[in-house]
């Protein structure tokens, strides 16, 4: 063409555990049974919705108001609602006009960086959410700026590795951090969000914390939400029913905004974010009517509850499987449902290839190639076992290892899972 019509940041859209898929669908095809243990969906993995859920979802379907455009920043009732919630915590307090509904929470992350100012880049964490981190590195051009969570400290934030970073590059405006983590199932205590926030009050930065998870805590985590600790300091808290209800086809995300009106630079950049969003006109009506609905009857913390405990009892079982390998460290999951599976970078290097189907192996040669060393382990798992993984090179960092999910919900099937990951694991590191 004759002119250039590549965006500068097109080459940052990564999304490895949605890209591995297209390869795994090849495999079914040569007859490779695949096992997806890539992608955090309950629904796909066998969990059923609450029967009294899906009543009030099939409820709302019958009422025409369902049907017709919400307000362009999200439904009247249900922003109270949800703002009466956040205020009931305790902490800083907001109101409907502080909440903006999008099309799930990837529409949202793709509008605040698409309208964040280049040369403004979020510094966030490392091993890093896909979604997130592409996103702001896209929307600057450059990789990822991130600060580094330590798995010797069972995967806590690096605060002085963070701290040098916001103190030395004067581009960074804003700090990412994802409570309960994702891919690690950390679960930062309310004292490290609190030094988080003070590094962002000091340096006069704003905060972004992804909160999708925030009520799948368990295994001796600490809840706490960002509105309980931000003060003074301007703040935006990500939430979504696509991982509590679950209804992750749903679509249905919102932003919570604290402080907005304490720095006028940070007020034009929300409103900049409700004139885009007037473009689109609205998000989706019937998810957000469910929201008082479901999240205000009284059996709804007894199904966040049980479901806590269900991945809680899940995420022992795994890592008593997988810690046993040598050369294999998995720490304890106290939130979301994913299991980090870090491995010796030497064992990774030199891993011992298990046999594959000739096909297998020769459509697989040229993507294991240029891998990085886990990734060419992810996919030689793949390949051998029919297990789908996430590398955890996919995930912005430089630890060897993978990301895999604690959702199956057929006990015999998951148990098979962890003997097979461990058995292979043992046969291609020893």
């Amino acid at each position: 063409m004759r002119r250039n019509i590549v965006w500068e940041g097109a080459d940052q859209l990564h999304y490895e555990i949605r890209e591995i898929v297209g390869t795994a669908r090849k495999l079914e095809e040569m007859g490779l049974d695949v096992i997806y243990e890539n992608i955090g969906d309950p629904i796909q993995k066998g969990e059923e919705v609450a029967p009294w859920i899906r009543d009030i979802i099939t409820s709302l379907t019958a009422d025409s108001k369902s049907y017709g455009y919400t307000a362009t920043e999200g439904d009247y009732e249900t922003r109270d609602f949800l703002a009466k919630h956040v205020n009931d915590r305790g902490g800083c307090q907001i109101t409907g006009d502080d909440i903006i509904f999008f099309n799930g929470l990837g529409d949202a992350v793709s509008t605040v960086f698409a309208f964040l100012k280049r040369e403004a880049r979020v510094i966030g964490p490392s091993p890093a959410y896909s979604t997130l981190s592409s996103a702001e590195a896209a929307h600057s051009g450059y990789n990822h700026t991130t600060y580094k969570l330590d798995p010797e400290n069972n995967w806590m934030p690096d605060l002085e590795d963070l701290e040098n970073k916001v103190r030395y590059n004067d581009s960074i405006a804003g700090i990412l951090l994802i409570n309960p983590d994702n891919p690690t199932g950390a679960v930062y205590p309310p004292e490290v969000l609190e030094q988080m926030v003070d590094i962002a009050r000091r340096h006069d930065l704003f905060v972004i914390c992804d909160e999708t998870y925030a009520h799948i805590v368990y295994n001796g985590g600490i809840p706490c939400h960002l509105s309980k600790v931000i003060g003074e300091v301007p703040g935006i808290a990500m939430r979504s029913i696509s991982k509590e209800y679950p209804w992750p086809g749903g679509r249905c995300g919102w932003l919570e905004v604290f402080n907005r009106h304490r720095d006028a630079n940070f007020d034009s950049f929300i409103q900049t974010l409700v004139n885009a969003k007037r473009l689109e006109v609205c998000s989706t009506t019937l998810p957000q009517l469910s929201i008082p609905l479901v999240m205000g009857d009284p059996r709804y913390r007894e199904h966040l509850d049980h479901r806590a405990s269900v991945f809680a009892a899940r995420a022992v079982e795994a890592v008593e499987r997988l810690n046993k390998i040598p050369g294999v460290r998995v720490n304890l999951p106290r939130g979301a449902f994913y299991l980090t599976v870090l491995i010796d970078p030497d064992r990774v290097e030199s891993f011992k290839h298990l046999p594959m189907k000739k096909d297998v192996e020769k459509f697989l040669a040229e993507p294991m190639k240029k891998a990085a060393p886990d990734k060419k382990l992810v996919y030689n798992l793949l390949g051998s076992t029919g297990i789908c993984t996430v590398p955890l090179s996919g995930f912005c960092s430089d630890l060897p290892g993978f990301r895999v999910t604690l959702l199956e919900n057929d006990d015999e099937k998951r148990l098979q899972i962890w003997k097979t990951l461990a058995d292979a694991l043992t046969a291609m590191l020893g």
